[in-house]
């Protein structure tokens, strides 16, 4: 049977939006403990004045609207907007660096870009490098600023208009940044009928009603925030406690004071409130779930789970599988050190390097098999032999290794891909390594990740120089300062004469990990 028939993402609002246009949408709490609140119906007569405003400035069905905000109700009504337009929203990380930015507009030809005064100026150099980017909306402002076009002063006077009424859900919705095994970042296609599945899905899996509050503190830029948390809650007609940002300290007394009983979080975050010193009131909350991703020591994922009294739900997923794609369910086993059943409308196995089908209980890369545009991606944009190679016969090849067990459940055991993990960011070793490389004074560069008790992994460089040529490790750091999101730069730079290879040149990394220290860590 197909959920999605042909709703988009906006039949779904509307729709949610009729049915309890006077609860809560969304309450946001900023970075100084100030707290707001908006309704359904509240929402939904911004979303049509932020889709007038979009309208009225030149954004049409199909062009692009790069969004760079913190956290924020504002970056939801552009969302939405844009949806209602037929436009195609790009979220960007606020942490990418302008080498990143630079790239971002330039692969998108992004029409406009919504952020906020911090980053205005950012935008106003970027814009002399591209012409396609023609406008700059600034949001979470009223005052005025020469070359922008001020959201906030326009949202009063601005009419309720509706998009236009031919938009599919096979429509482009938003194209996602992922790092991919090239040296560049790709732009995942996903459509308006991924959306719609990803809160179907989600609102049933985790059994999502109306009543529910669930807590977000993942950035919006990621599938994470938006296709696990944003989307189900959507669906639902529930409530999103939203905060600007992450703060371990004050996390579970938001949790308690926001009444939340759902939350997603990534290990990186569990560690770290873990480490906040024990309080009488750490148990007393209406927590009944907590979704998370990658995984801890057993001994760390029960000690959470006694000393909160908040059951957890491993899951593993990409922007690809649209999030979560293999999840434990809340009605059977629930496993720790687990990574969960294959979802609803999906098909996961595990192949070998041929592609044929293992046993239980042997590694192997696990596939996902879906419909492009619906259960999976639609592809990479302006990429078709990216979109070839990852989708074989509708069957998306991850490039994670897992085991599978008799009955069903999945393992994650790593990633086949050259990636690192830090702090719940993915880094794509080959995207750092083509930075590092254009040093004038490097020959040869190789990046892997290494154990980090706090971030997961941390990011070490390996260097060889250019013969008669000097250069210091800070100085490599610098260089990448600024060209790449801070989680991305390396926290350590060991030079070294060659490095140990293949038979057919191809660095051997896991030797380069073996030759450091494994107390690495303690010193990033």
């Amino acid at each position: 049977m197909d959920m999605i028939g042909s709703a988009t993402l906006s039949d779904v609002f509307e729709r949610t939006c009729r049915a309890f246009p006077q609860k809560e949408f969304i309450v946001f709490e900023n970075r100084q403990g100030s707290v707001e609140s908006v309704t359904y119906d509240h929402a939904e007569s911004l979303v049509k004045r932020y889709a007038s405003i979009l309208a009225s400035h030149g954004i049409v069905r199909g062009e692009r609207v790069l969004v760079h905000m913190h956290n924020c109700p504002a970056w939801i009504f552009i969302w939405l907007a844009c949806a209602r337009l037929g436009a195609v929203m790009v979220p960007l990380n606020v942490l990418s660096g302008d080498f990143e930015l630079d790239y971002c507009i330039e692969h998108t030809r992004g029409a406009a870009v919504v952020t906020e005064p911090e980053f205005f100026k950012r935008f106003v150099e970027l814009r002399t490098q591209h012409p396609c980017l023609r406008t700059i909306f600034l949001a979470r402002t009223s005052l005025a600023q020469p070359d922008a076009v001020v959201i906030d002063a326009e949202l009063d006077d601005a009419p309720q208009k509706c998009g236009p009424e031919s938009i599919s859900n096979d429509d482009d919705l938003m194209w996602l940044f992922t790092s991919g095994t090239t040296s560049r970042p790709k732009a995942v296609q996903l459509t308006h009928a991924n959306a719609v599945f990803a809160g179907m899905f989600g609102a049933e899996w985790w059994k999502i009603i109306s009543d529910d509050r669930h807590m977000l503190v993942l950035p919006l830029f990621h599938v994470n925030a938006q296709f696990i948390s944003v989307m189900p809650i959507l669906t639902a007609g529930a409530t999103l406690i939203m905060c600007e940002a992450f703060s371990a300290s004050r996390y579970m007394e938001q949790v308690r004071r926001h009444r939340a009983t759902t939350t997603s979080l990534v290990a990186t975050m569990l560690t770290m409130i873990m480490h906040q010193p024990a309080y009488a009131l750490d148990a007393r909350n209406d927590l009944r779930l907590v979704m998370y991703a990658i995984g801890l020591p057993r001994e760390k994922l029960t000690a959470f789970q006694e000393r909160f009294n908040a059951p957890l739900c491993e899951l593993w997923g990409m922007s690809e599988t649209l999030g979560a794609t293999t999840i434990n369910p809340l009605d059977g086993d629930m496993r720790l050190n687990c990574i969960g059943i294959a979802r609803r409308e999906n098909q996961v196995k595990i192949v070998d390097d041929d592609g044929c089908d293992v046993l239980p209980g042997t590694v192997g890369e696990m596939v996902v098999h879906g419909i492009p545009g619906r259960t999976i991606m639609k592809g990479y944009y302006n990429d078709a032999a990216a979109t070839a190679a990852t989708v074989r016969d509708n069957w998306l090849y991850t490039g994670d290794n897992a085991r599978m067990d008799e009955q069903g459940y999945f393992y994650f055991i790593d990633r086949k891909k050259d990636m690192i993990k830090r702090a719940g960011e993915n880094v794509a070793a080959c995207e750092v390594e083509y930075v590092i490389s254009l040093h004038p004074s490097v020959q040869e560069v190789a990046v892997v990740g290494v154990p980090d008790a706090i971030r997961e992994e941390a990011v070490l460089a390996f260097v060889i120089v250019r013969p008669d040529v000097r250069c210091s490790a800070q100085e490599i750091i610098d260089w990448c300062a600024g060209k790449v999101a801070d989680f991305k730069v390396p926290g350590l730079v060991r030079f070294v004469p060659d490095f140990p290879r293949t038979s057919l040149g191809k660095v051997r990394k896991n030797i380069l990990k073996q030759q450091f220290p494994s107390d690495f860590s303690a010193g990033v």
